[in-house]
């Protein structure tokens, strides 16, 4: 597998190799595996994705059907900060439609894609639990709320 540099991929090879190991024999152990694949790689790549069905030996099929089915797996490279825009029902009547297209615009990219520097990816959820101060994002672990389009540079600037 040759994913990053050569020493980089090297010891990503390895640490997946441990984890395979750790889990050898273990029934149901694909999720964990994948968990502890994405921790590795930041993302599960295809040839990551086929190593663990030759070990586990299962068919890819199987493998990419977990990883698909679950939204916590992602199957291309995501940016270093993560930015979530609420979508639920107060944050959509407060304006949350034009703060995702006030970011996306600030940042040149649309739901669910990454910037081209690795900085940013832009997801969009159901709901974020904040909706007394709708409209509502988060950039990693900091909540941003009662925000309005024009507060987005400023915010996306500390990042």
């Amino acid at each position: 597998m040759d994913l990053g540099s050569n020493n980089d991929a090297n010891i990503k090879a390895k640490a997946l190799a441990e984890v395979l190991e750790r889990y050898a024999g273990t029934e149901g152990a694909l999720i964990p595996i994948l968990q502890e694949a994405q921790e590795i790689y930041g993302y599960l790549p295809g040839e990551v994705m086929r190593e663990i069905a030759r070990k586990l030996k299962i068919p890819f099929s199987q493998v990419y059907g977990v990883a698909t089915f679950y939204t916590q797996f992602h199957l291309k490279p995501r940016g270093r900060n993560i930015i979530r825009v609420c979508q639920g029902t107060a944050c959509h009547v407060r304006g949350g439609a034009r703060l995702l297209e006030a970011i996306s615009a600030a940042l040149g990219i649309g739901k669910n894609e990454t910037t081209a520097d690795g900085r940013f990816t832009l997801e969009t959820v159901a709901c974020l639990g904040s909706c007394g101060l709708a409209p509502v994002m988060m950039i990693n672990e900091e909540t941003y709320g009662r925000l309005a389009p024009e507060k987005i540079p400023a915010i996306l600037e500390k990042y």
